[in-house]
């Protein structure tokens, strides 16, 4: 995502969505302000909140059971959000916010692993370094198939992965399978922090490499990425390699942040939405020398503010893009609280890069993301990964 600051018979069902719907007003009449012009109009007037309470009370009253207000308006709101057919706007219950602020907490407990969901269980694609999993041996490739007496397979990715999860000092066994041998390791799990950017040096063919890696644009993500690629360029770095696959985006001002570090100045992209005024967005300064090779590594995964980077750097002859398709999102969100601990998180306008293109697909469809320069796929079960051998190759030829 991008963001500035994912039964009972028919007739019933269609009772009490109708019912849900109404319930909202009663909610919505004192919070205006944050909702789309057509839907508070509908609700807020004299008129309709008449309506929905006279209908209200008459369900407290008459209904042939008693009716959890609270409840209907939350499913109300949920129904409200998803008639936009957005699939990037929700709404956001108390409980389901605040999972969503988890996801981007980085201190977690577990064994520190980033994973895929595969038909059998999970697909490892990166190990942390120093974490429970990394002394285990686990690494890139290897497939999880069960955890502890339970098997993965027709699970979801959720389910599995809240298996693995667990208080710190507890064990936790997994089935891994690794070249068709299947063997189990049990690992002691313990408190971790999730980093969001990472480094290490390559080398190719005598060329020293900084391989830089981003995995999500959350608040700092920038600064890290700036401290990572000063390290690597102490070390000798003579080109680097700046990995975005996976990343699904974040905060537009850490993305402005991220293309800064490579573009000295001039437009990184421009927003614009319906009750928002356009704003152009440029490099703050700092940048390192732009004549360190650059190339960047991206897959249908890299999205929304990741595109956003992308696509400055290609777009500003700062770097070669190197991959598959990017995923081709056009749009960005604001995240609004609530009264009563949930939030809503609602499409507000488009990004168009620093060529006036915008990625997506007319309004909030899937666009055509970015093409790569050079075309490499990535495949998170083998344990060789050749796109990046592929931009190893290209960047160094760059650096001699």
């Amino acid at each position: 995502m991008l963001s500035r600051a994912g039964r009972g018979p028919r007739a019933a069902a269609r009772v009490v969505l109708a019912l849900a719907l109404l319930a909202i007003g009663v909610y919505l009449g004192g919070h205006p302000g944050w909702m789309p012009a057509s839907i508070r109009d509908a609700f807020v007037s004299d008129s309709g909140g008449r309506l929905v309470n006279d209908v209200l009370d008459t369900i407290s009253r008459d209904y042939y059971r008693p009716v959890n207000r609270a409840k209907l308006v939350d499913k109300g709101l949920v129904a409200m959000v998803a008639s936009l057919n957005d699939p990037y706007s929700h709404y956001y219950g108390p409980a389901a916010y605040r999972s969503f602020l988890n996801q981007s907490n980085p201190h977690l407990s577990g064994i520190g692993i980033d994973v895929l969901p595969d038909p059998a269980g999970l697909r490892v694609v990166d190990v942390f370094p120093g974490s429970p999993a990394a002394r285990a041996g686990l690494a890139h490739g290897d497939l999880i198939t069960a955890v502890g007496g339970t098997s993965l397979a027709g699970h979801t990715a959720g389910f599995a992965s809240s298996l693995i999860r667990g208080r710190p000092g507890t064990r936790v066994r997994l089935t891994i399978r690794r070249a068709g041998r299947t063997r189990q390791l049990t690992i002691v799990r313990r408190s971790i922090v999730i980093p969001v950017a990472s480094d290490r040096l390559l080398s190719y063919r005598g060329v020293r490499i900084g391989y830089l890696q981003l995995t999500a644009f959350t608040s700092d993500s920038g600064s890290e990425l700036r401290g990572d690629v000063q390290s690597v360029l102490r070390r000798g770095a003579r080109a680097l390699i700046l990995d975005l696959r996976e990343n699904g985006g974040g905060l537009l001002d850490e993305a402005v942040a991220v293309a800064s570090i490579f573009i000295p100045d001039g437009t990184i992209v421009t927003t614009r939405g319906r009750n928002q005024p356009t704003q152009v967005y440029t490099a703050r300064g700092g940048a390192i020398s732009t004549r360190i090779p650059l190339v960047v590594l991206v897959d249908h995964d890299t999205a929304s503010a990741a595109e956003i980077v992308t696509a400055a750097l290609k777009q500003r002859g700062r770097a070669k893009v190197i991959g598959t398709r990017t995923y081709g999102k056009g749009v960005f969100q604001e995240v609004e609280p609530l009264p009563g601990g949930g939030a809503l998180d609602i499409t507000v306008g488009e990004y168009f890069t620093p060529n006036g293109e915008n990625l997506g697909g007319g309004g909030v469809r899937e666009g055509r993301g970015i093409r790569p320069d050079i075309y490499a796929p990535s495949n998170p079960a083998s344990s060789r990964d050749v796109a990046l051998g592929v931009a190893e190759r290209t960047v160094a030829a760059e650096a001699r």
